[in-house]
C-alpha cells in the first residue's frame, strides 16, 4: 500500500499538503465550502457551524452520511485512517441492531490493507501513520466479530497478532503525535489496542503463544502505570477499562467518571476543547489555532464529544434515566444539522472538519445505548 496516501501524515499533493499545514481560520459564511468526501457519484458537501439544525432526528440521514463517507474515503485515500473509516469500523458494528449489517465492502478493505501493509518492512511499519492503521484494522475487525458474526475470524487474529508485534518495549505503538483526537498520542493507540483484543470474541482466552501474553501483560501495564496525558484520555481509559476492566480499581473508575460529569456544559453537551489544554494536544502544534477560535474561552458543546461522553458513561454502569444523561440525550436530539451530521469543530484545520464523522457516529451510539434512536 502507498503509506503517502493516507491524509494526515506523508499527504497525497501539494494542494492536500497546504490545506493541511495553511493557518487554519474560520470558514467565511459567504464561501463555499469544499466536499467534506467525494468519489464518484459521492459527493457529501463541507461542514459549516451555520447549518440549520433539524427539527427531528434522522438515522436515516446520518447512517446514509457514514456509509458514503467512509466508503468515499477508502476508495479515493486508499488508507484506513482513524477518523474515517477506522472509525466506521470500530464503532459502526454495535449498530447492527438498528441500522443492520455495516459494509462488507468496508471489510474487505480493511482486509486487503491488512495484507498489503503485511509485505512492508518491519522497520518503516513503525513510521507514520502504519501503526495506527494496524491497531484500527485489528479492532475494526474485532467489533465485526463481536456484533455480526458472534464469532473470532482468522482474519481477526491475524490483525491482532500483527498489530502486537508493531509494539514497542514500553508497551505502546509509535504515534504521529500531530493529529488531534485520533492522531494524536500513543496513549489513545493503547486503549484502541487494548479494546481491540478484549472485544475479539474469545481472544485474549484462547492464546496459547506466550511472547504474545508478555506483549498483552505490557500493555496493560503500560495503561495502568502512565498517567494520561489529560481528561481526553482519561475518558479513553475509563472506556477501555468497560473492556477490560482490570486496568482500574473502584476508586479510579469513581474519579474517571467524576471527571466526565465535571466537563458537562449548562446545555448538557460536553465540548472536546474543555478537556485538553492546546499545548497539551500531541507536541502541542495545534495550539495557536486553538487560542486563535472565537469561542476559545467559552466553547460550544460539539457532537463528537457529548456523544462519547454519553456511551463511555453508559458502558460505565451510568443508567440512561440519570437526569444528568437525559440533558444530554435532549443536547443530542436538538443539536443533529440538516445534512444528518452533528458539527464539531476540526482541531487540526476548518477545511474539511473530518471530526464530524465520528461527532456523528457516537452520537448514534449514545443514543442507541440511552434507547433514545427514533423509529423510522
Amino acid at each position: 500500500m502507498n503509506n503517502g496516501r493516507c491524509a494526515f501524515a506523508i499527504m497525497s499533493g501539494l494542494t492536500f499538503l497546504l490545506a493541511a499545514i495553511a493557518p487554519a481560520t474560520a470558514q467565511k459564511k459567504s464561501e463555499t465550502p469544499r466536499p467534506q468526501y467525494e468519489f464518484e457519484k459521492i459527493v457529501i458537501p463541507g461542514l459549516t457551524a451555520d447549518e440549520p439544525v433539524r427539527k427531528q432526528v434522522s438515522v436515516e440521514l446520518a447512517s446514509e452520511y457514514l456509509e458514503k463517507g467512509a466508503l468515499a474515503w477508502s476508495k479515493t485515500r486508499k488508507c484506513v485512517t482513524c477518523h474515517t473509516n477506522g472509525t466506521y469500523m470500530t464503532m459502526r458494528p454495535a449498530l447492527t441492531p438498528q441500522l443492520g449489517k455495516p459494509s462488507a465492502d468496508i471489510r474487505k478493505f480493511f482486509v486487503e490493507t491488512l495484507a498489503s501493509l503485511k509485505t512492508v518492512d518491519h522497520k518503516k511499519m513503525q513510521t507514520g501513520t502504519r501503526p495506527a492503521q494496524a491497531i484500527y484494522i485489528a479492532a475494526g475487525l474485532a467489533e465485526w466479530d463481536a456484533h455480526v458474526t458472534g464469532k473470532l475470524s482468522p482474519e481477526t487474529d491475524d490483525a491482532l497478532r500483527f498489530a502486537f508485534g508493531l509494539q514497542q518495549e514500553s508497551g505502546t505503538w509509535a504515534s504521529l503525535d500531530c493529529w488531534p483526537p485520533f492522531e494524536s498520542s500513543a496513549y489513545q493507540e493503547a486503549t484502541v489496542a487494548a479494546m481491540g483484543s478484549a472485544t475479539a470474541p474469545g481472544w485474549l482466552k484462547s492464546l496459547n503463544d506466550d511472547a504474545l501474553k508478555t506483549r498483552i501483560e505490557k500493555m496493560k501495564t503500560y495503561l495502568r502505570t502512565t498517567k494520561p496525558p489529560h481528561d481526553y484520555a482519561r475518558v479513553l481509559l475509563l472506556w477501555t477499562a468497560t473492556r477490560m476492566p482490570d486496568l482500574i480499581d473502584a476508586k479510579q473508575k469513581q474519579e474517571l467518571i467524576a471527571t466526565i460529569w465535571k466537563h458537562q456544559r449548562k446545555d448538557g453537551g460536553w465540548s472536546i476543547r474543555t478537556f485538553v489544554k492546546p499545548t497539551e494536544w500531541g507536541r502541542g502544534n495545534r495550539a495557536e489555532k486553538l487560542k486563535a477560535e472565537p469561542e476559545f474561552a467559552n466553547p460550544s458543546s460539539d457532537g463528537h464529544q457529548t456523544g462519547l461522553a454519553v456511551l463511555v458513561l453508559r458502558d460505565a454502569g451510568v443508567p440512561a434515566n440519570d437526569a444528568r444523561i437525559q440533558k444530554a440525550v435532549s443536547w443530542l436530539k436538538a443539536n443533529q444539522r440538516e445534512s444528518g451530521r452533528w458539527y464539531t469543530r476540526s482541531l487540526n484545520t476548518d477545511r474539511y472538519h473530518f471530526v464530524a464523522y465520528s461527532g456523528t457516529i457516537y452520537p448514534l451510539v449514545a443514543l442507541a445505548k440511552c434507547n433514545a434512536l427514533p423509529a423510522e
